[in-house]
């Protein structure tokens, strides 16, 4: 298609993700699931499982092959400024209150489904198609690993904040894990990457990288005042184009060394200044990438998965045993964790239900490793499904907790009270992480 052709086809494809992703999210939420849930089944159904297989000639005419690429641009935009959002609505203090049993929660959620997916595998490493052929066992094997011990930080967050979470022991406890959890699973990414190039490069470069990414978001953190008094007297425009050049430039700088965009781009959320001329800069960008952009990436991603893969029993094996393995390793794993850190039993179960979340993270990983080269359509389209079926699982299992506790005589309040704030406390400023 030429340019002038992929114009047209462009806006159509949006129109038509747009309608859908919004009224597969209305859906879902009549039955307790975040928008994001919404808008990865609706990327599903726009591709080959769905659309494809009914109308396949439809879903040529919306998503020609061309046309991808520019869906793929599209939607990183929306996912740079949403992490970008998620770290801008982090709160440092949370990691330090609950640091100790945070370490112990991120460190099992990490190790076990890591080994657990490395071991399953090893084990079904001759499944015919599944494997991608000239990438070494040892690449494959860490790469599924490393996605089953992803945790959908932002995900986190939204349940957390709509369920009126904020503050709790819980909540402060599980954000924390998650954002531990998601920083070491990015550095083990970067790691698998290095290791399918045949070269130490790329892992000592992302060493490297990200010595060099903490040292100028230290500096930057200790020169924000400054920015915040320039930021002040600048017009709202230069505000505007300020934050967006420096999101953009630490988004290719994190995907030069390694790391992908979105870990520059909460990188620097987390500590970008919060006056007020910052903030309704932020808040100008946050809806159009929330509404416009993001709902592209989980589309582009639903192109990619072809549920008609796992008719294959050998396929469909390895894609149960994925799942069944991702939540003993990360919600067993985290649950025993936060017990043996000395949280009370039902502090315990929510830290391990919310962890167990892989979402929008697990997704952007997959997709990493897809254009890689080191995930085949149907590894991608197995590990999709994990993600929704874990993401899926997060609400439902937070309701039955409550009733549970309900029953007993142990409200919510109750199980949820944070022994290290004073009482009745909550964060002033809940996170607000749109579209997560």
């Amino acid at each position: 298609m030429s340019a002038t052709e992929l114009g047209p086809a462009f806006f159509l494809s949006v129109v038509v993700i747009l309608l859908v992703c919004r009224g597969v999210g209305r859906l879902l939420r009549l039955v307790g699931q975040p928008p994001v849930v919404g808008e990865m089944v609706a990327g599903v159904v726009l591709g080959p499982s769905v659309l494809g297989y009914a109308a396949p000639g439809v879903e040529r005419q919306l998503f020609p092959d061309d046309l991808r690429p520019v869906l793929y641009v599209v939607g990183q935009v929306g996912l740079v400024v949403f992490m970008f959002l998620a770290g801008y609505e982090f709160h440092t203090d949370r990691i330090r209150r609950v640091l100790r049993p945070a370490l112990a929660v991120s460190a099992a959620g990490t190790l076990a489904p890591l080994a657990l997916g490395i071991g399953v595998t090893v084990l079904l490493r001759d499944t015919d198609g599944l494997f991608p052929h000239g990438v070494p066992l040892t690449v494959s094997a860490l790469f599924v690993g490393v996605t089953l011990a992803i945790t959908a930080f932002p995900m986190l967050a939204r349940i957390i904040t709509e369920r009126g979470l904020t503050g709790t022991r819980f909540g402060s406890l599980s954000l924390a894990a998650g954002a531990l959890d998601d920083a070491v699973a990015w550095v083990l990414l970067a790691g698998v990457l290095s290791l399918a190039d045949g070269s130490a490069h790329s892992f000592l470069l992302a060493l490297a990288g990200t010595a060099g990414l903490v040292l100028a978001l230290v500096a930057f953190s200790r020169a924000r005042r400054r920015a915040e008094r320039l930021a002040a007297a600048a017009p709202p425009d230069t505000v505007l184009l300020a934050t967006v050049l420096l999101l953009f430039f630490a988004a290719w700088y994190t995907d030069r060394i390694g790391l992908y965009a979105v870990f520059g781009a909460f990188s620097l959320g987390v500590v970008f200044p919060r006056t007020p001329p910052v903030a309704r800069a932020v808040a100008v960008i946050a809806p159009v990438s929330r509404i416009v952009f993001l709902p592209l990436f989980f589309t582009y991603s639903g192109l990619n998965t072809d549920i008609g893969l796992l008719s294959d029993p050998s396929v469909l094996l390895f894609a149960a045993c994925s799942v069944v393995l991702a939540v003993l390793g990360k919600f067993g794993a985290c649950l025993l964790a936060a017990r043996a850190a000395g949280e009370r039993p039902e502090v315990a179960l929510r830290v391990g239900t919310l962890m167990n979340a892989r979402g929008l993270m697990q997704l952007i990983a997959i997709n990493v490793g897809l254009a890689a080269g080191i995930a085949t359509p149907a590894m991608f389209t197995v590990l999709v499904m994990v993600a929704l079926v874990t993401t899926v699982m997060a609400s439902p299992l937070l309701t039955l907790w409550d009733r549970v506790d309900r029953r007993r005589g142990r409200p919510l309040e109750t199980a949820a009270r944070d022994p290290l704030t004073e009482p009745g406390a909550r964060d002033p400023r809940p996170v607000e992480l749109p579209g997560s």
